[in-house]
């Protein structure tokens, strides 16, 4: 599955809104979970967004950014509920994980993990750092992968 990679200014509005219909489609009515899913991270300047997209349905996304000095950051990933069970979201975060380690190569990648998700992230090298928390009340775990050479 080919993925695009682009900086927000780059997303026509075709794409733009099927991009935020399928995240609030996950993120908000399926987890049911009411909070801004929009956020100042999508239109920052270094921000990819990482997507694939057939007939106007997103069927896979992530977001690749700057979370801090020392960490790039893998966020907002998704399956859309008709494409999981298919290996796309191994594809997916491969992706990612190459995105942000050519944008940024010098950083560790950071991930906010949903907990039911560990054992997946764990595959790609990502470690567990901190304790678990609830993120608008659904476990969450910081993971870290040293891509740093």
């Amino acid at each position: 599955m080919p993925f695009k990679c682009v900086h927000f200014n780059a997303l026509d509005t075709r794409t733009l809104f099927t991009i935020m219909r399928g995240r609030v489609d996950v993120f908000v009515v399926e987890q049911t979970c009411p909070y801004p899913e929009l956020d100042d991270v999508d239109t920052h300047a270094h921000t990819q967004h990482l997507f694939a997209i057939d007939d106007n349905r997103l069927l896979a996304y992530a977001r690749c950014y700057e979370k801090s000095e020392t960490y790039s950051a893998i966020g907002r990933v998704l399956v859309s509920k008709s494409e999981r069970g298919k290996g796309l979201a191994t594809e997916l975060v491969k992706a990612a994980i190459a995105c942000c380690q050519k944008q940024w190569p010098e950083r560790q990648i950071y991930i906010g993990a949903q907990t039911y998700l560990l054992a997946f992230y764990r595959t790609f090298g990502f470690e567990e750092v901190g304790e678990q928390y609830l993120e608008d009340g659904i476990p969450h775990q910081d993971m870290v992968l040293n891509t740093v050479r």
